[in-house]
């Protein structure tokens, strides 16, 4: 039995991760978060970039626990802001997870924004790190559009302003979504379908 470490102590990330790897028919792998193991210095994430964030953190938990690490860096990536907010996502409104400040400045910022303009993004980018040093990084974009208000009780985040362009979400915001039908169209969930040929030569 392989022991991957997600580096997070977010239990959706979890759940998604599993809901991928039994998807795939991927047995032989365990999948652990961070309350498992014995708390380590988690560095900064001061990348400019997804992938370097993810990356760090990854990096970080390998060398930490001497376990494949699995670590993912996501967030907004708005047009008309020139792909902001982008990796300062969570602390938009500088509050780090703020959810409702970030979603309310995001708006005020756009407010003078078309319709027709207000396209955007959700991007993750997943690193995936052995403990003998390889690195895999993939990276997911689900694209969409920017509401006017927050629509949905569902997710979290920015979810409640974005509505997939996917014709299966039948303009209903990402937050209106149930947990499946959002782990079938999201960026983190593309993202870590690419890594299952790498998961499966870890469960051997």
């Amino acid at each position: 039995m392989s022991t991957v470490l997600v580096a997070s102590r977010n239990a959706k990330k979890l759940a998604e991760l599993r809901r991928v790897l039994d998807g795939a028919g991927i047995t032989g792998v365990d999948v652990i978060g961070l309350d498992a193991v014995a708390e380590y210095p988690e560095e900064p994430e001061t990348g400019a970039t997804f992938e370097d964030n993810a990356l760090i953190k990854a990096v970080a938990g390998a060398r930490a626990t001497g376990m494949t690490c699995l670590a993912d860096d996501s967030g907004l990536s708005v047009d008309a802001l020139n792909g902001m907010p982008g990796v300062l996502s969570a602390r938009w409104s500088g509050r780090h997870g703020d959810d409702r400040a970030n979603n309310d400045l995001l708006l005020a910022q756009i407010g003078d924004v078309p319709d027709e303009r207000r396209g955007a993004a959700f991007v993750s980018a997943c690193a995936l790190v052995t403990p003998s040093g390889g690195q895999t990084v993939v990276r997911g974009e689900w694209r969409g559009t920017l509401l006017r208000a927050p629509r949905g009780d569902n997710g979290f985040g920015y979810d409640p302003l974005f509505v997939p362009d996917d014709d299966v979400a039948a303009g209903r915001s990402s937050a209106e979504l149930s947990a499946a039908e959002k782990d079938s169209l999201s960026h983190r969930g593309k993202a870590l379908a690419q890594l299952v040929p790498v998961l499966r030569s870890l469960a051997g």
